[in-house]
């Protein structure tokens, strides 16, 4: 790894798609879906990716993407002593509305199970039924009441029409109630249609954060940090380009005359009270978070299974993952004291958790 590690790091940002997911995938044949190609499988999960003659549709998806053992060997690789584990990726977005509620309570069922029996390495973000925001103040009961879920995790495109569709206000009213964290996370992403012919690079470099940025924006002027000051909102890839223009926004809303969102602070207020993971992946970009959050709030993460090396499965557990590493060596341009911080310390805290005995 590119730094010495005298404290074990808390990965707040890594995801697993559980075995009963998979499954469903698995007998699906629309997006999303698992295709078998030959000897491998590929994962299958964006809408364009068929439709695009220049993307080789899905990615290729194995062991590590679904098996507990695999997700403890990358940890024990990489110095991870406890990891914050979410589901990926369209997360059960695709389910019948009808369905989709007992679906999500089996998947974080399945989740608490994973994580108690981890012998205390493995904590989560369970699911939450969006196409039925009405039920989803009975799941976040649920998932409270379990010891190892600490909140939820959403995709920013809510169910198409943003976080600030009014339907989810019962969510953010039952989470800041509740004192649970909701993890906030890009899928679709923006503007994929203005620079075709690039892959996935353009789609993931800029269409994931742009969209994140957004939907936390509109959020913020909607008033829901306003009215539920308690809310914990954790903001994926390092907030996006959300700290970078956090000037730009105070000014741009504060001198909109066409516009008044009645919020009575600035908009950089309420975004300060917000988590961010430290997904940066080189330090300028850290320092542009590290200089506008709360110190306090911000958390390593490794995106852990994207990006995988290219390497075979048989050497996979043992090599260093390049998006691990990378996010890791981004802290280096910081003191020591900041370093221990985000990657240990805020996780412990922010989580309420604390490492199990024989890694302490």
């Amino acid at each position: 790894m590119s730094l010495p590690l005298p404290w074990p790091l808390i990965d707040v940002h890594t995801h697993m798609y559980l075995p009963r997911y998979v499954s469903l995938l698995r007998e699906r044949r629309q997006v999303p879906y698992i295709a078998r190609r030959g000897p491998n499988e590929r994962l299958i999960i964006l809408p364009d990716e068929e439709a695009d003659g220049s993307i080789s549709a899905g990615r290729p998806i194995g062991g590590e993407f679904y098996e507990v053992s695999r997700k403890l060997a990358f940890m024990d690789h990489h110095g991870i002593a406890i990891s914050v584990v979410s589901s990926a990726n369209p997360w059960i977005d695709f389910v019948e509305p009808a369905e989709a509620p007992a679906f999500a309570a089996l998947l974080n069922q399945d989740l608490e199970a994973i994580c108690q029996a981890s012998a205390g390495r493995l904590y989560g973000f369970g699911v939450l039924p969006l196409q039925r925001p009405e039920t989803c103040a009975a799941e976040l009961k649920r998932i409270a009441g379990s010891r190892h879920m600490k909140g939820v995790i959403i995709g920013s495109a809510g169910r198409g029409h943003g976080l600030d569709d009014p339907g989810f206000e019962p969510i953010w009213q039952a989470t800041a109630e509740l004192d649970l964290f909701v993890f906030i996370h890009p899928h679709y992403g923006i503007g994929h249609q203005l620079f075709p012919d690039t892959g996935h690079a353009l789609l993931l470099a800029l269409g994931f954060p742009f969209e994140t940025s957004i939907a936390v924006a509109r959020l913020i002027l909607r008033g829901a940090l306003e009215r539920h000051p308690a809310l914990k909102l954790l903001i994926a890839h390092a907030g996006g380009t959300l700290p970078f223009l956090a000037g730009r926004l105070d000014s741009c809303v504060k001198n909109d005359i066409s516009k008044d969102f009645g919020l009575p602070k600035p908009f950089s207020h309420y975004l300060r009270q917000c988590w961010f993971d430290a997904i940066a992946y080189h330090p300028p970009a850290l320092a542009a978070l590290t200089a506008f959050a709360d110190p306090a709030k911000i958390m390593f993460g490794t995106d852990h299974p994207f990006f995988r090396p290219h390497v075979a499965d048989e050497v996979l557990d043992r090599t260093t993952w390049p998006s691990a590493e990378e996010n890791l060596a981004a802290l280096s341009a910081l003191d020591g004291a900041q370093q221990k911080a985000i990657a240990h310390a805020n996780g412990l805290a922010a989580f309420g958790i604390e490492l199990p005995q024989r890694l302490s």
